[in-house]
């Protein structure tokens, strides 16, 4: 996909199914996404993770810690996240490729291996590791779609926890088969649990998305939901202010 020109937002199409997602015409767009035939999103009520869960882990302390989070277009899960209470930043990208760099171009073809993934940065004191994974799986995208979130398709759209360390993969993996094991969703999680190799910002025109384009047709339809889903289900973790990255 070509870069934008001046500054303006480039609509979003998934290269390698030539599908559509954006248009310049946000009328057109309004009349598909926004008709009363469209699938709202549904957020899952998930329980906390148990203390067994978190026993699996060393409790984090003092420090800021962070995490890298995937569940398709990240124009969505970074908005959510910029709205949690105890998140720091919260910064677009990409993650789990085997190339040492990566742009919008190369990860929107679905060939490197990278998902487009949010870098989470946390305060530990404000919000635990565990609080996070329950708004990651509940309200920012739904874990049981493989390779696929909503109209966005193809691996680089996948749902994926990238951990830091062994405890949050112990969280994680214990957090999943609990939520299997209560059958909360009507199908299995596919959510892949991979060590975090690298992490590559997005570009600056994809940062504080949903934020600087509330008006757009796709961010309306798909993401500003998650939003409300998060202050109407963990009213205690949602920040109304969001944390923008900065330039």
């Amino acid at each position: 996909m070509a870069q934008p020109h001046s500054g303006l937002p480039t609509p979003r199409f998934n290269v390698a199914n030539k599908h559509m997602l954006l248009l310049a015409g946000a009328l057109v767009l309004g009349a598909v996404y926004l008709s009363p035939n469209a699938t709202a999103e549904k957020p899952v009520p998930l329980p906390a993770p148990s203390q067994e869960v978190l026993a699996g882990g060393t409790p984090f302390a003092g420090n800021t810690q962070s995490t890298v989070f995937a569940g398709g277009c990240f124009w969505g899960i970074q908005a959510v996240f910029q709205h949690t209470r105890g998140v720091l930043n919260a910064v677009s990208g990409y993650a789990g490729g085997k190339s040492g760099e990566a742009d919008y171009d190369q990860v929107s073809g679905g060939g490197t291996g990278h998902a487009e993934a949010v870098q989470i940065t946390f305060d530990p004191q404000q919000i635990s590791y565990g609080q996070l994974l329950q708004i990651y799986f509940s309200v920012a995208h739904d874990p049981t779609q493989l390779n696929r979130q909503y109209p966005d398709t193809g691996t680089q759209y996948r749902s994926a926890v990238f951990y830091q360390d062994v405890s949050q993969k112990l969280i994680a993996e214990r957090y999943i088969a609990q939520l299997d094991a209560a059958k909360v969703f009507p199908g299995k999680i596919v959510t892949q649990l991979s060590a975090l190799q690298g992490f590559y910002p997005a570009e600056k025109y994809h940062q504080n998305y949903a934020t600087l384009h509330p008006d757009s047709s796709y961010i309306a339809r798909f993401d500003l939901p998650k939003i409300v889903n998060l202050k109407t289900m963990m009213p205690a973790l949602y920040r109304e202010q969001a944390v923008l990255v900065k330039p």
